[in-house]
């Protein structure tokens, strides 16, 4: 059948190709680069939120306000303008209201004997309106404030003398609501 000549033909080829496919005489196969690594998606943490040192919370009681610490404002012989020397006691009434924003006050304007009824009621007002004017130039609110005149009607002193007259004419801060 075969001959010898002709197997040993075959196996040579044989081994040739075996060879050849081994040690690179063949056609190279075109290189592909290897796959890419699919991306790593990384969880987006939530951005640490900011340590805010919690502000210490004061304990504020609420202190009663008491109409003694107003003060009264008073007035010159037949004038409703503040006197110099009597703006602190008015500024001092103002802080207060700003302080205590809750409060609400009613200005009573009062005068001495001297002067028909009439008069003095009109005077008692005009004085109290003169007060509010200033507390609310100071920042109060007008909603806070309300007025009345009295005029001669409640004197503080009964004297019939400049030293009490001079007590009388007088503006004075009497506490509505807290």
């Amino acid at each position: 059948m075969y001959k010898k000549g002709n197997v040993a033909v075959v196996f040579v080829l044989g081994l040739l190709l075996t060879l050849a496919s081994f040690n690179g005489c063949a056609k190279k196969k075109a290189e592909t680069p290897p796959p890419k690594p699919a991306p790593v998606v990384q969880e987006k943490k939530p951005a640490p939120k900011p340590q805010v040192k919690e502000p210490e919370r004061k304990i504020v009681e609420k202190v009663a306000i008491s109409e003694s610490q107003f003060n009264t404002v008073y007035f010159d012989f037949d004038k409703s303008d503040i006197k110099s020397d009597q703006r602190s006691n008015l500024s001092n009434n103002a802080r207060l209201l700003s302080d205590n924003s809750t409060i609400r006050i009613r200005i009573e304007g009062h005068c001495d004997e001297r002067g028909t009824d009439e008069y003095n009621m009109a005077l008692g007002q005009r004085r109290a309106d003169a007060i509010k004017q200033y507390l609310i130039d100071y920042g109060i609110s007008s909603s806070r404030i309300s007025t009345i005149s009295y005029g001669e009607e409640r004197p503080v002193s009964s004297g019939h003398n400049e030293s009490s007259w001079s007590q009388n004419r007088r503006g004075e801060f009497k506490i509505t609501s807290q």
